[in-house]
């Protein structure tokens, strides 16, 4: 299951990470947002051990939004050694998201 992430822990999880890491930037509201679940919660599963998969929920964490920007959601961002490697705006197959990922490890 992918873990939640918010303002306190995102440099300790993502930032830090020694692995590449997916984040899903939702709202709980965001009809999008809810169509793609299932895929990050699929992806969590089958990148056990490759990679890290996160949601963050913006509502709860307004200075990681406002860090990358984040306009738009669903927003799937990709991190690799801390940075941003490659990201996702709106609603995608999932497809689209272990293509993006996948180039990561």
């Amino acid at each position: 299951m992918a873990s939640e992430i918010n303002d306190s822990n995102f440099e300790e999880l993502v930032i830090k990470s020694d692995k590449p890491v997916l984040v899903d930037f939702w709202a709980e509201w965001c009809g999008p947002c809810r169509n793609i679940a299932p895929y990050i919660e699929e992806i969590s599963k089958e990148y056990e051990g490759k990679a890290f998969v996160y949601k963050c929920d913006i509502d709860n964490s307004p200075a990681t939004v406002n860090k990358f920007g984040i306009r738009n959601i669903p927003t799937v961002l990709f991190f690799k050694g801390g940075n941003i490697a490659d990201k996702q705006v709106g609603s995608a197959p999932k497809t689209t998201y272990t293509t993006k990922l996948n180039a990561l490890i």
